[in-house]
């Protein structure tokens, strides 16, 4: 029995259920009523209880009692909500005589919230009968309230309102109920129990009903019930799954396929329209609550429940079951009444497939009869949209009439094989192909659809004609008046039928009626195929809980004792004593030894292993497929933070953290613990230490079960309190559970359901701005739904291999579910996909003889059989062989041989696949007992993999896995499949899902022979054959074909031909090496350099070549493998098959022809390394999934992959492409996004977000997919590894490390500050003299300034620098720091609003103004224009009226430090870096108000603008477009000045002095992005010399530094020097030094107002600049205790013009060469598209030894520059001399120049100055000038001609057109 009550209804436990059924029925009494469909009748006389009425019933299993019986196989009462608890009590009924006893393992405590006292309603108040009469009980009109009474509960009576229409008048005459009601004498077997117990279990309906069932037994029949519109409605398939609610079988209903005008979904429905009542077939169909007219819906009003069935999904609304449905009355003709006894007679259960047309009502016993909606929606053929039809191939007529359909209907069927049944799928297929064909004809013929289509008169002839080939296995009825004529004739016929007569296994019933047109339906009577498509119609959970119900009412009772007996009629067990008692105490040797041998048990159990060098045990590994599938992961995440959406800023995070959601498996959470240790991630990604790694390793994986709640819930308070972590969720096996939470709540179902649901889109989850999802799935069908909520973007997919070269490198291939379909078309003698037709054969007969029970309970019990007799067989009993199949004995003699051939006991592993719990239970426990008892209780182990539970493995068994392993600790036991590597074991491998466990390289036999019909779904199959992929040597794929002997060899050679390319390469002309001879796998590692990675190393010792004759005779001491010699390892494979075609002997095997199968190593693993371990597994398939996944070979049936995708979704609708072989996982994923929907209960099912159709993606969430056992998890764990390594890096920066150049030539100065002081003393330095040497390492290859150290500087060395590539700078990575510049890729908390990129605002929250000034420089007015957020404004002053921009505010030169504030504005030039410049100095200036201001170019303003719309702007005139940086800084410094001026105009109205106003500005570059403080050490005992530190400081700290230097208004400029990593290193520097600055300087623009930037210049223009200054007489000031550290970013900046012709003659031109820069004027040279400046600068820097030989490598005689410095090439010295009258120049003395540089000169320079300078004889010129007038008017007015001497041909321009106002030069000579 099983329940705690032993069966027997306790009077307390009675009063308790009445209590809650009555209390509920007046809870609910304030809602309109429900109908009843079925009377409460006294039954005084209860017929006695038969042995034959234990209800065998399948169709009868309440799922609602199985729903309790939970893993261990408990089963218990207590467990409901207090409402339903008398629902059980009819099993009690039927069950209290059972001679089955208790199930011992079968007791579990309540369940939290269930009833525990008896008597009493815990749910409310105590409830009785007396208080029915005092209260006043409200009856809703037309019903009355009935009082029911059982013999066996004398003490009790049900109380119930009923219909009045229902019960009998006065004389027991007119109820709507058929006579059966009357008859209480019947045998209660023969009358089904439809009516009442069908609404006992309906709960929606009928709660207060419960009790009836108990009381009034099997004795009534029913009211009439309805079907409309089932799936129709909802486009539901597969026979509509989510519509089963608690049994298989239920009662058919009229059913009409006309459109109905309300889609609900189908639980709804259910509840909603007149559907019936709960026990029924999963395709009721709940149309709409309106009666389509025409349609007989004989239905009183509901009462609806607040409490839903427990296997439905969604609450209905309660407006839909108001006063909708009125009763009518039921026409004649259109019922069918089910003849009684129809199962027992026949044997057979029909199946009816609704077809087209209205289905009959029908009454009786329809318990014996089930409704499938299998093939209806394959006959609605919706309106489509123009654009569908032309998908399809389709015009828009209508294509098909019923006549065509019933015809391609019959034609289908008769075209089924014996053992196949129909599918959707294959049959929507057909339809769409007829349909293609009649638009063709139609098209060819250019005819109507009206002319292809049969009339009705001809239809039934042509009927019988197509099933006239059908050798009487379709049948066709046609009738004239109504389906249920033709129905009632079959079912009468089949219930009268005689045992020796053959059934038809279709009837298709035709109604051609005249005013309703053709209808029909179809019969299907087959034996196995009315069983297959019952079954098939449960879903995986319903069918394990019809097993487990058949298991304990102990209906399995009477297959149990056939299964007593052996095959030949023995009794087993006495038999099994028999032996053991034989046996004594000895025990069969735990290996080395034959089976016969047998040792003590004290022996065996003492027998040790050695350690096993050469066991193939896996060690984790990151392969190339892996790494690249992991990179494609990152570069997906990469993708997610560039979108536009701001969904992830990676930027943001410093860290990863992360945590792994696996399903319910003991075995699958150790496997990935184990994964995530031996990888090491948890120390990489520094989130655990090294020691401590190995035990918090648990904290990162859980598993989703009843706990996962707090653990996850303690888990996002890391998340909401790690905000600058990046967490990732992975949801490994995401398909395993897709029910909603919704759902499963309202249901009860298995505490696991809906889990995962309520985890993974949780909204904690899903607005987490710092978590990732990573949903990772073999399967991911189901979750590519139109409902996704993944983003088919996001999906990454596996990389496949197209062919083997890509391969490459890889040792070992994957062998997944499509090389097992395609190695079928090899040809070898023992193929990998096997199909047992004798088991296949047996089960048959049983099935027929046990039509009540379910398949699997059979093939279950049969395959224990199966196994226990191949086991005596091969021990003891050898008579008993010819009773197993061949299949079933040579796997078993495989397992018990295996580890006597091997000296340490290694075998090989065979799975049994075993979906129910209990059934594994039983499996294990009689093939235990049966090893037991023939003594192998040594010799293999058997293991229940029961995903609840860890398995446990014998403690001899534990002991020899530890020897083999040999490091080991002592207290190791294994936990993973991977553990029990070489093992010889039988795992019976159980639970509703295979989880992706991982199985060792010794699993050789997956044995899925109870897999079949009931998988019929994609996902429910691969999972199943999924468990034997894995990966194999490329040995054994290309030397996987047979020869069996030389003749054939050419016509396998044909069969090759002919495959399609795309089959793996099979090569069979290999030479017959003597290795491949032996290994059955063409080469060994030798050969062939093949070696796990594992065994790299020991492959090193492996001999040259192996020979064949030492490895067929080697010993048996020799090695791990199972092994027997190379001809016995053949003969068992063939024997398999039976196949004696090729001989046992060795001396055949040696022979020339080899015959090459699959083979597991037979020699010594020593030689042979890894090739045992490399091989794919065999599996055994039953006939239904074998036809699926072979059917690729025939071509005839749809493969696995055109199924269902999954149980929890539906198509879309039935017509729809085909699904292309070969698809990819991409195709295949849009495939299934565009025609699959989620069903109701699935966690997807209301992702629709509010606007209608369009999805809501949640924009962190990614799926990766991957046939099953590839690699994903290593993947997975590699993708955190890189994606920290990626979030480090973007942590860090490349800045420049680059030494100081020219430091030989500095002179070091005599006068030096203290290095302790802070600034400068302007007495002190003022007297340094200016280092006129370039240190900055960028300026490398441009022209030294001459000094009289340079001249000392031998030239020869300066002879390297010659180089035409510009050379790669250095760098080095460096961590960004708190006071980091940023550029827009930084996000952050504290810098939000400073970056603040708000679309909608950005516009207005920034006005635009012009400012205007004169520049005597330009000698015209400029404007510029300033963009100034409303936020910045108060740095400005504008006019009272018109907000008219009048100046920048300055602070003054006395303000006290603010610590708060920097005082002067900081201006940044940048260009082309809107994205990568360092503009976000938030945090450099430790988020204080400051005033920084971006120089941009007026083109480049919009893209600014949109990445810092927070930030001030400085547009520059659109005539600097193509400017370079020189004008930048030219107008930077001209705009200050005039500020300047303002500002001191205004102060001093307010009485502030000139000279007070703040004269300094910061111009900084756009590549700054870290500031360093240096400080001097003191000595130290630990180093024996001073060095230096350097500590990262804020630019803010840098900057109140230097603005607080004493006197600062006497420097001109101030900046600090660049960082190199050698700096603290080298001797102690000047704290400060008087020398170039660059990057980053402060600058006076009050002394400077007289020395401008050149504004034409693009490259050197800070050197000129600082040249200038230093001549002027000002101080230039250099802070040695701050370095700068500048970013290498890539692009922009002041990059080179791409210099192209003006005119574009061809695409494919040479590059210009920078001498063809410059041209004669008047010239035809090729003119080109840049700046005249540009061109100049470019062709100087490389036109050196044209223009100035005398020059090169001669610093003693430099060229003269005057009041330039223009870069010409680093062979050059230029002696940099201003015209300016008191300027402070070089000492020229003596020195003779070899050139002389005149660039725009102004009037400054004379005829007089040029006079001063002596020139070596040969010494070159040249002058620029604007355009040719002014360079002739210069030569004149500087008496050029005097001393040099000039030709014609020496006057160039730069190769500009006119309009682009060319520069001109001359050149000349000295005389």
């Amino acid at each position: 029995m099983g329940n705690s009550y032993a069966g027997q209804l306790k009077s307390a436990r009675f009063e308790e259920a009445l209590h809650n059924s009555i209390e509920a029925s007046l809870r609910c009494s304030s809602v309109v009523p429900r109908p009843i469909f079925s009377q409460l009748y006294l039954d005084p006389d209860q017929p006695p209880f038969l042995p034959e009425d234990v209800k065998p019933k399948v169709e009868e299993l309440d799922k609602e009692l199985v729903h309790r019986y939970t893993q261990n196989g408990s089963l218990d009462f207590s467990n409901n909500q207090t409402v339903n608890e008398m629902e059980d009590e009819e099993e009690d009924e039927d069950m209290s005589d059972s001679s089955s006893p208790p199930i011992p393992y079968s007791q579990k405590p309540a369940p939290e919230g269930s009833c525990t006292t008896d008597g009493f309603c815990q749910a409310g108040k105590d409830l009785r009968l007396v208080s029915l009469c005092m209260e006043q009980i409200d009856i809703p009109a037309g019903f009355l309230l009935v009082g029911a009474k059982s013999p066996n509960l004398p003490e009790h009576i049900l109380v119930c309102a009923v219909d009045k229409r229902f019960l009998p008048d006065d004389h027991g005459k007119n109820a709507l109920l058929d006579s059966s009601v009357f008859s209480p004498a019947k045998s209660s077997s023969a009358v089904n129990i439809s009516g009442t117990q069908d609404l006992s279990r309906n709960k929606n309906i009928v709660k207060p009903l419960a009790l009836s069932v108990q009381l009034v037994g099997k004795t009534f029949a029913t009211a009439p019930l309805t079907l409309r519109n089932s799936d129709v409605a909802n486009g539901n398939s597969s026979g509509g799954r989510n519509n089963v609610l608690s049994s298989t079988f239920s009662r058919p209903m009229p059913h009409s396929t006309s459109p109905s005008p309300g889609c609900f979904s189908v639980d709804q429905a259910s509840m909603s329209s007149s559907g019936p009542p709960k026990k029924r077939h999963r395709g009721w169909s709940p149309g709409s609550p309106v009666p389509p007219p025409g349609l007989v819906v004989p239905v009183p009003t509901i009462r609806p429940l607040t409490r839903t069935e427990p296997l439905l999904s969604v609450p209905v609304p309660q407006s839909m079951l108001t006063g909708i449905l009125q009763p009518q009355p039921i026409p004649a003709g259109e019922t069918v009444i089910v003849p009684e006894n129809l199962l027992n007679n026949s044997g057979i259960r029909p199946v009816i497939l609704i077809g087209y047309g209205t289905l009959p009502y029908f009454y009786g016993n329809v318990g014996d009869i089930v409704v499938s909606p299998l093939l209806v929606n394959c006959y609605k053929i919706p309106q489509l949209e123009n654009k569908d039809l032309d998908l399809l191939g389709l015009t828009g007529a209508q294509l098909l009439s019923v006549e065509n359909m019933i015809l391609l209907t019959i034609q289908y069927l008769v075209r089924l094989g014996p053992d196949q049944i129909p599918l959707r799928e294959e049959f929507e297929q057909i339809m769409l192909k007829a349909m293609q064909e009649f638009t063709l004809r139609e098209r060819s013929l250019q005819m109507s659809g009206q002319c292809i289509s049969v009339s009705p008169g001809q239809l039934p002839w042509l009927a019988r004609l197509i099933t006239s080939v059908s050798r009487d296995l379709v049948h066709v009825v046609v009738t004239q008046n109504s389906l249920a004529e033709g129905i009632s004739e079959t079912l009468r016929s089949l219930n009268e039928m005689k045992h020796q007569q053959r059934l038809p296994d279709y009837v298709v019933a035709i109604c051609a009626s005249k005013n309703r047109g053709n209808e029909f339906c179809i019969v299907v009577l087959g034996q196995y195929q009315s069983r297959a498509l019952a079954e098939s119609m449960l879903t995986t959970s319903e069918f394990l809980k019809e097993i487990s119900y058949e298991l304990i009412t102990g209906k399995v009772s009477f297959l149990a004792s056939h299964f007593k007996n052996t095959s030949l009629g023995d009794d087993l067990d006495k038999l099994l004593e028999k032996m053991k008692q034989q046996r004594g105490d000895n025990v069969v040797i735990p290996f080395s030894g034959d089976v016969n041998e047998c040792v003590s048990s004290q022996e065996a159990a003492a027998m040790v292993s050695t350690q096993d060098s050469d066991l193939d045990i896996d060690t984790f590994q990151i392969y190339q497929p892996q790494l690249t599938v992991a990179r494609k992961l990152l570069s997906q995440v990469c993708a997610i933070a560039d979108s536009g959406n701001q969904s992830l800023d990676l930027g943001h995070f410093s860290k990863v953290d992360f945590i792994i959601i696996v399903p319910r498996s003991e075995v699958l959470v150790q496997q990935t613990l184990q994964r995530i240790r031996q990888s090491g991630v948890l120390v990489d990604l520094g989130l655990e230490e090294n020691g401590t790694a190995y035990q918090r390793a648990e904290k990162y994986v859980v598993r989703l079960d009843n706990e996962i709640q707090t653990k996850f819930e303690v888990f996002m308070r890391r998340v909401k309190q790690n905000p600058y972590t990046l967490f990732v969720l992975v949801h490994d096996n995401a398909h395993v559970d897709l029910t909603s939470a919704i759902s499963s709540s309202l249901t009860h179902g298995e505490p696991s359901h809906g889990l995962a649901d309520r985890v993974i889109n949780c909204r904690e989850v899903t607005e987490a701005f710092n978590l990732l999802v990573l949903q990772v799935s073999s399967f991911p069908y189901a979750l590519q739904t139109q409902q996704s909520r993944i983003s088919s973007n996001n999906e990454v997919h596996w990389i496949q291999f197209d062919n083997m070269e890509e391969i490459g490198s890889e040792e070992k291939l994957y062998f997944g579910l499509n090389e097992y379909s395609k190695s079928l078309q090899w040809g070898i003698t023992s193929p990998l996909l096997r199909c047992d037709e004798n088991f296949e054969k047996m089960v048959n007969t049983l099935l027929e003889r046990y039509p009540r029970l379910h398949s699997m309970v059979i093939r279950c019990y049969l395959l224990i059989q199966q196994y226990s007799e191949a086991l005596m067989a091969l021990t003891t009993m050898a008579s008993l062989r010819d009773h197993s199949t061949p299949e079933t004995l040579s796997i078993m003699d495989d397992l018990i041989t295996s580890p006597g051939k091997n000296r340490n006991g290694c075998g090989h592993m065979l799975i049994i696949r075993v979906p129910s719990v209990q059934l594994a239970m039983l499996a294990r426990e009689r093939l235990q007992e049966v090893r037991d008892k023939l003594g192998l209780q040594y010799r293999f182990e058997i293991l229940l993999g029961n995903p609840a539970s860890e398995f446990t493995v014998a403690k001899h068994f534990v002991t020899r896995l530890k020897a083999w392993r040999g490091n080991e600790q002592e207290d190791w036991v294994p936990r993973t499949y991977q553990d029990l590597e070489g093992l010889p074991c039988i795992v019976i491998l159980t639970g509703k899902d295979t989880l992706g466990e991982t199985f060792p390289r010794s699993l050789k036999y997956c044995d899925l022979r109870l897999i079949d019909s009931s998988y019929l779904t994609r996902t429910a199959l691969e999972q199943e054959v999924g468990l034997a992929c894995c990966y194999v040597s490329k040995e054994a794929i290309r030397g996987s074909i047979v020869a069996l002997d030389l003749s054939e060899k050419e016509h396998e050679k044909a069969n090759i031909s002919e495959n399609d390319s795309d089959e793996l390469l099979i090569d069979l002309e290999r030479p017959q090496s003597n290795s491949s001879a032996v290994t059955g796998t063409s080469g060994s590692i030798a050969e062939n350099g093949v070696s796990s990675s594992s065994a790299a190393d020991k492959s090193q010792k492996q001999p040259a070549s192996l020979n064949f004759q030492n490895v067929a005779v080697s010993t048996v001491d020799e090695g791990t493998y199972p092994r027997f010699t190379a001809g016995e390892t053949l003969k068992q494979e063939c024997d398999s098959l039976g196949n004696q075609m090729a001989s046992s002997t060795t001396s055949k095997l040696s022979s020339s022809s080899v015959t090459r199968t699959f083979r597991w190593p037979s020699q010594s693993v020593k030689e042979c390394k890894t090739l045992h371990a490399a091989l794919p597994r065999i599996v055994i398939l039953s006939k239904a999934a074998y036809c699926l996944l072979g059917s690729q070979k025939s071509g005839h049936l749809p493969s696995s992959s055109s199924l269902l995708p999954h149980a929890d979704v539906s198509w879309l609708r039935s017509l729809r492409p085909l699904l292309p072989k070969d698809m990819n996982g991409e195709e295949q994923s849009l495939y299934y996004r565009q025609w699959t929907t989620a069903r109701q209960h699935h966690a997807d099912y209301n992702n629709q977000s509010e606007t209608a159709g369009s999805k809501s993606f949640h924009p962190r969430r990614l799926l990766l997919t991957g046939p099953p056992q590839v690699g994903k998890t290593g993947s997975y764990l590699q993708f955190l590894r890189i994606l920290f390594r990626m979030l480090i890096r973007l942590l860090e920066v490349d800045v420049y490390d680059e030494e100081e150049i020219n430091t030989s030539s500095t002179e070091s100065s005599e006068i030096t500050q203290s290095s302790n002081d802070h600034w400068p003393d302007i007495e002190i330095f003022s007297k340094i003299t200016f280092d006129l040497s370039v240190h900055d390492t960028k300026y490398g290859s441009m022209s030294p300034v001459y000094t009289e150290q340079l001249s000392r500087v031998k030239q020869e060395a300066n002879k390297e620098t010659k180089v035409e590539e510009p050379r790669k700078r250095e760098t080095v990575s460096m961590m960004l720091t708190k006071y980091s510049a940023y550029n827009t890729f930084h996000h952050c908390e504290q810098c939000h609003q400073y970056m603040d990129i708000n679309p909608a605002a950005q516009m207005t929250d920034s006005t635009l103004h012009a400012f205007t000034f004169s520049s005597s420089m330009l000698g015209e007015e400029v404007q510029l224009h300033f963009i100034i957020p409303k936020s910045k404004e108060n740095h400005f002053v504008f006019s009272k009226q018109g907000k008219h921009l009048e100046s920048m505010r300055l602070p003054l030169v006395s303000d006290k430090q603010n610590l708060n504030a920097v005082k002067s504005p900081i201006f940044t030039p940048s260009s082309g870096r809107h994205e990568h410049g360092l503009l976000n100095l938030y945090h450099a200036m430790e988020g204080i108000s400051h005033l920084h201001l971006l120089v941009v170019k007026e083109y480049e303003m919009p893209l600014y603008r949109k990445y810092w719309p927070n930030h001030i702007m400085l547009v520059l005139p659109g005539m600097f477009n193509n400017a370079g940086v020189g004008a930048a800084r030219f107008l930077i410094k001209e705009l200050s000045y005039h500020n300047l001026e303002l500002e001191r105009n205004r102060l001093e109205e307010l009485g502030v002095k000139r000279q007070c106003v703040w004269p300094f500005i910061v111009v900084m570059d756009d590549s700054c992005v870290l500031w360093n403080i240096h400080s001097v050490q003191e000595q130290s005992s630990s180093s024996m010399e001073p060095g230096n530190t350097n500590k990262n400081v804020s630019l803010k700290s840098v900057l109140q530094h230097i603005e607080a230097t004493p006197k600062i208004v006497h420097y001109a400029i101030l900046g600090i020097q660049k960082w190199n990593s050698k700096l603290n290193s080298r001797g102690s520097k000047p704290p400060f030094s008087r020398c170039h600055v660059h990057d980053f300087i402060l600058l006076n623009v009050d002394l400077t107002q007289n020395v401008q930037y050149d504004l034409n210049r693009y490259f050197c223009e800070d050197v000129d600049f600082n040249l200038r200054t230093n001549s002027s007489g000002l101080l230039i000031c250099r802070f040695n205790n701050f370095s700068l550290m500048k970013k290498h970013i890539q692009v922009g900046g002041q990059k080179d013009f791409a210099i192209k012709p003006k005119i574009m003659v061809s695409e494919s031109m040479a590059p210009i060469m920078p001498l063809q820069y410059v041209c004669a004027p008047d010239s035809e040279h090729t003119l080109l598209a840049a700046p005249a400046q540009f061109l100049l600068e470019k062709f100087l820097q490389h036109a050196t030894y044209k223009l100035f030989p005398k020059a090169i490598h001669n610093f003693k005689n430099p060229v003269l520059a005057i009041d330039c410095y223009l870069n010409i090439g680093p062979e050059v010295a230029i002696c940099y001399v201003s015209s300016r009258p008191h300027s402070i120049n070089v000492n020229c003395e003596g020195v003779f120049f070899s050139g002389l540089l005149l660039y725009l000169c102004d009037s400054f320079v004379g005829a007089d100055l040029l006079k001063k300078f002596k020139f070596l004889k040969g010494a070159t010129l040249c002058v620029i000038c604007q355009d040719r007038s002014s360079l002739r008017q210069t030569i004149v007015r500087l008496e050029l001609e005097d001393e040099w001497q000039f030709r014609l041909r020496d006057e160039f321009q730069t190769a500009n057109s006119i309009d682009d106002k060319p520069l001109y030069f001359l050149t000349g000579r000295h005389i």
